[in-house]
């Protein structure tokens, strides 16, 4: 499937989205990456997308649907970085939240989520360990996008590193028992997902592996 439309990047400057924003450019998508500093305008130009600026923590309604008023497709690659559970659950729960809701007001269908692997209210980590209120908010915005009527695709990768990757993951019994995954893994997956409507509607877990992406996709 062609992607005749921009593609608006929530989390613009994060190391996926930058990745993935290379990759769609240079196959001639329009891409859009909404930073929140407007510093990070150049690396965002660098990576062949259109900078953004806007907090998505702070605008209104009205602004988050004007940010993706004429988007084909939103990718979610944003995150508040831990530390601060106030302000995580702000933005990868109320945020993303809005986010979808914008879409589906906007008329924007298809959204592409980054979770990780084995987000969901079943994710098992403790309330006093650091990592709960990021566990939390994903797994409550992923909740609420399965209860949209948007093209949704879930990504959930396992740990990620910043090791060479890309063309091939593991999916199921292909997983690495550590679960590590390249960035350049998710931001390949991401570009992949976009062009295949098979996609929509699945949580699609990986790792890095030994399948090639579109052979891995369609065996998930």
């Amino acid at each position: 499937m062609d992607i005749d439309k921009p593609v608006t990047i929530i989390g613009g400057h994060g190391k996926v989205a930058l990745r993935a924003a290379r990759i769609l450019s240079d196959s001639g998508v329009d891409v859009y990456s909404v930073i929140r500093d407007p510093d990070h305008a150049g690396d965002v130009r660098a990576a062949g997308a259109t900078p953004v600026v806007a907090d998505v923590e702070k605008i209104d309604d009205d602004e988050f649907r004007e940010v993706l008023r004429g988007s084909g497709a939103v990718v979610w690659s944003a995150g508040a970085g831990g530390g601060n559970p106030t302000r995580t659950y702000a933005v990868d729960r109320d945020a993303a939240i809005r986010s979808m809701d914008a879409c589906v007001a906007e008329g924007v269908e298809r959204y592409v989520m980054v979770s990780y692997d084995g987000a969901g209210p079943d994710h098992g980590v403790p309330e006093d360990n650091s990592f709960f209120p990021y566990a939390e908010a994903k797994a409550a915005a992923d909740a609420h996008l399965r209860g949209t009527d948007l093209h949704w695709t879930i990504l959930g990768p396992g740990a990620l590193t910043d090791e060479p990757g890309g063309m091939t993951i593991g999916v199921g019994a292909g997983k690495r028992e550590d679960r590590r995954t390249s960035r350049d893994a998710v931001a390949e997956v991401i570009a992949a997902v976009l062009r295949r409507p098979d996609t929509i509607g699945r949580t699609i877990d990986f790792s890095d592996g030994d399948t090639r992406i579109g052979e891995a996709l369609t065996r998930e």
